[in-house]
This record gives C-alpha cells, structure tokens and sequence, in this order.
C-alpha cells in the first residue's frame, strides 16, 4: 500500500500571521477637565497615604511599637492602629481580601471600572511617570517626534533624565514598602545611611524595580493583557452600570467639521481623533465598550473640550449607563439605578461578611490555651503505681501587662500535677506570663491507677484569669486493661 506524500508548500499556499499584535508605544495627550481634576486628586492622596502612613505614631504603651500601620514580621504581630492581629488569627487578612473583591465587584456593578481609571496603583504611577515624560519631552506630539528622531546627545540626555526621574520615583515607592515592615523613621534612616538589612534593600530594589519597569515601560500593556480584572469585569456589568460611552444616536454619521458651523443635518462628531488621541491605552471609544477601557474619563474631557469649541452640547462621550443612553436617544427621562439585585447582593454580603469579623474583633479573648500532649512515651508506670502523662501547656496573653493564672485538673480524681520550674504534686499550680507573650510550660499529670481504668480518659485542664477561665479537654493515656 503506498502512501501520498503531501505537495510541498509554495509560496502561494502559505500564509504567514501574527500570534501577537505589534505593540505599539501610546503617547496619551495632555487634558483638562473634571475627570482630569479627579485622576490629580486622587493620585495625591493615594501617594500621600502611601509615602506618609508609616509615620503616624499611635502609643500602644511601654516597650510596644509605637507605629500606627505596622507588620512586624520579627514580632509575628501586625498592627493598625487599635487593632493588633497575631499569627493565629490570620484568617482577618482572609476576611480582608474577600471584603476587597466584593467592594470592587459592587464598585464595578455600580461605577464601572473606576478602580482602573482612578485607584488602581498601576493607573496612579503610569500617570505620574507619563506627567514626568511630558515634563521633560513635551506633549504628545512632541513625543512621537521625539521617538523618531534618530539617535543622539539630546535625545541621549533627554531619555537618561526621564529615566532619571523615573527611577527615583520608583525608588521612593519600594523604599516606602519597607516601612512598613519597621519603624519607619529609624528604617528610613537606616536606608539611606546603609546600615539596613539585606532584606530590606532587595525588598526596596524589587518593588521599585516594578513600578519603573510597568509604570516606565509595559503601562497600558499590564492593563490590556496581564491584569485579570479586566477580563472579567464586563460580567458584573448591565444595563444600569455606568460606563464610557459613545452616544452614536447623536454623534453618527460622523465627519469633519462643517465650514458654516451648521450640524443640523449631520452627527455631532467631528471625527477629530480627540478622544482617541487622550485615551492611555490608545482606543476608540466610539467603537463601542472594550476591554482596554479604563474607565479613566479623559476622552470626556477631551471630547467636551471640542464640543464646546463649536457650541454643541457636552456629553457626546458621557459616563453614564447604557439603559439612559438609550433612553436619552429616544427623549426619555434618564436615572441612575442604585438598587438592583446584583447591587443588593453584593451589599448584603459585604454587610454580613463585616459584621461577622466585626464580631469576631470584638469579642475575641484575651487569653487563649494550647494543650500538646506528649507522645513519646504516651505514658510512664511510676514506682508507686501512679501513672504519669507528660502536656505542653501554652498560654498566650495578650494583654500588654504580665498576668498570673491558675491551672487546675478535672475529670480524673485524686489526679495532681508537676510544673517544671515550678510547683510539684499539686493539684493548682500558678502560671506566671508575661505581656503580649507566649508562656510554654511543661506540665507532668500524675493520677492513681484505680482512676485509670481503660487505654485513655478524658482529662480537662481548668485555668482562672483575670478576665476569663478557659477549659481545654484532652486525654489521660494509660496501660491498655
């Protein structure tokens, strides 16, 4: 049997593609406007709050830190403010994270994507460093012909000063990461007179390492292609959600602007490439809601902008839901729908979310016990015939002042017990523990083989605190009868 050999490709039977679009550099163009005032505002307090917060002072009392937002990675504590969290309680950073992604799906649901256009840390130094290119280059324009220049000692100099410039922000930024970790005015000192840890200058040099080369380089491409929020977000979007949109009702058919200034029979937009030209990722928004959308406004501005220049009517692109737009283009009334199901669902799970860690907060115990029986030997067969089990008994106190305790026994009578370093063959044993410490103690439990009976019996140590008693129940392991 043979077999066909397949023909040999030609050149007229390949086709060559691309897997990747060519990227290409967005050289967003300079507005103003309400969403342009908004985007300043909230970069300032964004990075005020950044560079500034480690050095709120908050007094927690003798020998405690004294730094309001602090995670002490050395003293296994995180600290923000009032409340103080212990390794053990971990699951608050758990409750934290969930509360984070609900907000941000109620945000979305309500606001569109207003975290990516306004609060998001990539969004906040993008616009920073492309306010220091235009500093030191110009506007749009004079970067794109700056870009095609060829290479020489003024665009040598201009681009090793952006770089500059870029770099010391960026370096700010991971040197701010840092003092988070210590207290900031000593570990700023340190920092900068090289007496710092290791640590904390590879911590430094990474963070700010990544905010100059996403910032400075990758920008509207970590927006696009590797933050995940944007492939999703359009899910928690409908028709009352507010957007970017275009009103092509109004705009279409689209062309330039007529010499007479007359639009009564034709579509408002000029097609001036406006918004386009002020979009940081570089798309047209009269296309339609996209992906790349941020969600940031300046194409409303810069869309407002034109249409004042001819004395038409603002809004042509408006942020505003698709359920008004359509029915602005009908001559309906429009309103903005707070409460939905989807919003409603949201909330409900934020408030109910909160409340239980808010509880949680609240009531949670100053004093908590740990109880490890030992397994090597499970049990000892003493002279006198008792029987002896051996516990790690570890008492957290989480108070700021030392406090002494009392251990007790229940469930096995006649049992007593022998603390190592401290009381023997007693039935009560005080426990000394130090403020905002763990106290580990080596407790010996003896008890008469009459009340043994079986291979185990429950065993209950009781301990009375100033504030509480606190049961742990375990097991007496003795000989198998």
């Amino acid at each position: 049997m043979s077999i066909d050999k397949p023909a040999k490709p030609t050149a007229a039977t390949c086709q060559t593609s691309q897997a990747y679009a060519t990227s290409v550099i967005i050289h967003p163009r300079k507005v103003s406007g309400r969403f342009r005032s908004l985007k300043w505002w909230a970069m300032t307090l964004l990075l005020a709050y950044w560079h500034l917060a480690p050095f709120i002072r908050w007094d927690r009392g003798p020998g405690a830190p004294g730094q309001a937002i602090l995670a002490d990675m050395a003293g296994r504590r995180a600290y923000f403010f009032f409340i103080e969290i212990w390794p053990q309680e971990i699951y608050y950073l758990t409750g934290l994270l969930f509360i984070a992604a609900i907000s941000l799906f109620l945000m979305t649901s309500l606001a569109g994507r207003v975290w990516c256009g306004f609060l998001c840390w990539q969004t906040v130094y993008t616009d920073l460093f492309v306010a220091v290119e235009r500093l030191v280059i110009g506007d749009r324009n004079a970067r794109i012909a700056f870009d095609r220049k060829p290479l020489g000692p003024e665009k040598i100099a201009r681009k090793a000063a952006v770089n500059l410039l870029w770099l010391m922000i960026a370096a700010a930024c991971g040197i701010s990461f840092t003092l988070y970790f210590g207290d900031a005015f000593e570990l700023s000192r340190d920092i900068f007179i090289g007496n710092a840890s290791a640590a904390t200058y590879v911590a430094a040099s990474v963070v700010g390492g990544m905010c100059f080369l996403l910032a400075g380089y990758a920008r509207e491409q970590v927006c696009i292609y590797m933050c995940p929020y944007a492939r999703f977000q359009s899910a928690m979007f409908d028709e009352h959600s507010l957007i970017i949109s275009y009103e092509a009702w109004r705009g279409e058919a689209r062309a330039p602007a007529p010499v007479n200034g007359d639009f009564s029979n034709r579509g408002h937009c000029v097609d001036c490439g406006a918004c386009v030209q002020a979009c940081p990722t570089g798309i047209d928004i009269r296309n339609g809601n996209q992906l790349a959308c941020i969600g940031c406004g300046l194409c409303i501005d810069a869309c407002a902008t034109v249409m004042k220049r001819f004395g038409l009517p603002t809004d042509l692109v408006s942020y505003d839901s698709v359920a008004n737009l359509e029915a602005r283009g009908q001559g309906r009334e429009t309103k903005f729908r707070l409460v939905r199901p989807r919003t409603l669902i949201y909330g409900a799970i934020l408030l109910a979310v909160g409340s239980a860690m808010l509880f949680k907060l609240v009531t949670r115990p100053d004093t908590t016990v740990n109880v490890l029986h030992e397994r090597a030997p499970l049990f000892v067969q003493m002279s006198d015939g008792s029987i002896r089990n051996g516990y790690v008994y570890k008492v957290l106190n989480m108070a700021r002042e030392p406090r002494t305790y009392r251990l007790g026994l229940s469930g096995i009578p006649g049992a007593f017990m022998d603390v190592v370093g401290g009381a023997n063959h007693v039935a009560e044993a005080e426990l000394e523990v130090a403020g905002d410490s763990v106290g580990s103690f080596q407790v010996f439990v003896s008890a008469p083989p009459s009340q043994v009976p079986g291979k185990l019996a429950p065993l209950t140590f009781v301990l009375s605190g100033p504030s509480r008693v606190v049961e742990s129940e375990t097991l007496f392991a003795g000989p198998d009868r």
